[in-house]
């Protein structure tokens, strides 16, 4: 195998591939990535057996093909280190791999391609296309609420759904819950499939904000999605996503309406004498008149005020602020309306994202 490009092509597909590989591994060659050259096309391959990742570049004159796998995190570096503009000479030389540019020279181990594991051609399943925008869009409005390592494992990702015209992602920890739904999908049946959540974070660091589009493969234990520049494969998580269409609520006879800048301010200010443990806030609606009040173990206390709009009885209830607050980081608009039935009840928050797609945020009361 040999291969001359310059480091800035390299760097790209590179750049992409390193951020799936694992560092600490049981199975050493996936701490590797897999350079495959066929046809004057370089593929590098990265992967934790969980998800794949695959970044493809053409390659300039004097190439050989073949396949091997090197260090990632050593490559990537090294590229990184070379002058803007260099070229990068790539020689396989039996077990080792050689790497010349200018007067630099230097020789990595090198592990047969036949020990990493390939995902390979996936069986025929649930075929749709979108556009990168738009499904980072959904993405970026619900990853928050995915939990992070919880005993419930099928929390630890987000549910996709395809249905009749619509595309809709859910995530939820147990405490809030976000959902983002597209609408006009051009789809077949219904799917709904759960996506691990390394899965869902590495998806969304890989597309673009542009209107280039997308094409999805849902298999049975599977998802990939494809581009011309990449390849993205994650397995899937098999269990049941609980019913969130119970979760939302549907008596809500209070709304609140708040200047979203504002709010986040005084709850952004609050936060830092709540308690550091469950960071939990009290917030009282009176006539046009929002308070929000934090305490803590040290007898400290935090007391924020603003202008709403809200004309109904007073309400009293407990939120943890940090739930809020990822809340106010994603939703767009000069304002936010909060819905809700009482103190004991949760909290339910709408976002316009743009024509056809929209958001719902569920949040639950604590007691305080």
């Amino acid at each position: 195998m040999k291969f001359v490009i310059s480091r800035e092509a390299l760097l790209k597909p590179l750049s992409l591939v390193v951020g799936v590989v694992e560092r600490r591994h049981t199975l050493p060659v996936l701490a590797n990535v897999l350079l495959q050259l066929e046809d004057g096309l370089l593929s590098l391959t990265g992967s934790d057996a969980e998800v794949e990742l695959i970044g493809r570049v053409d390659v300039e004159s004097g190439w050989e093909p073949g396949e091997i796998t090197v260090p990632a995190k050593k490559f990537v570096d090294i590229c990184k280190s070379l002058p803007d503009g260099s070229t990068v000479e790539f020689t396989q030389d039996g077990n080792r791999a050689k790497l010349k540019s200018g007067r630099s020279r230097f020789t990595l181990t090198a592990l047969s391609a036949e020990e990493f594991p390939k995902t390979g051609d996936l069986p025929d399943g649930e075929r749709f296309q979108i556009q990168q925008c738009d499904l980072k869009a959904v993405l970026d409005q619900t990853t928050f609420a995915m939990a992070q390592q919880d005993v419930r494992y099928y929390l630890n990702g987000m549910l996709w759904q395809i249905g009749e015209g619509f595309f809709r992602v859910v995530a939820t920890d147990g405490h809030r819950l976000a959902l983002a739904t597209l609408q006009n999908l051009t789809s077949g049946k219904d799917v709904q499939v759960i996506i691990p959540r390394k899965g869902v974070m590495e998806l969304s660091r890989l597309l673009a904000d542009e209107d280039e589009g997308i094409q999805i493969l849902i298999g049975e234990s599977h998802i990939r999605a494809s581009t011309d520049v990449f390849t993205f494969t994650s397995k899937l998580i098999d269990g049941s996503f609980p019913d969130y269409q119970r979760v939302l609520p549907d008596d809500c006879n209070r709304e609140i309406v708040a200047d979203r800048s504002s709010l986040k301010a005084s709850l952004s200010r609050a936060s830092i004498l709540s308690n550091e443990k469950y960071r939990g806030v009290r917030i009282k609606f009176g006539d046009n008149e929002l308070n929000i009040v934090a305490n803590n173990p040290e007898q400290e206390q935090a007391e924020e005020t603003l202008s709403i709009e809200y004309t109904g009885d007073p309400v009293e209830i407990g939120f943890n602020v940090s739930y809020l607050l990822d809340i106010m980081n994603v939703i767009s608009g000069d304002s936010v309306t909060l819905s809700l039935s009482g103190s004991n009840n949760s909290a339910l928050i709408e976002n316009q994202i743009k024509l056809g797609a929209d958001a719902l945020y569920v949040v639950m009361p604590m007691k305080l």
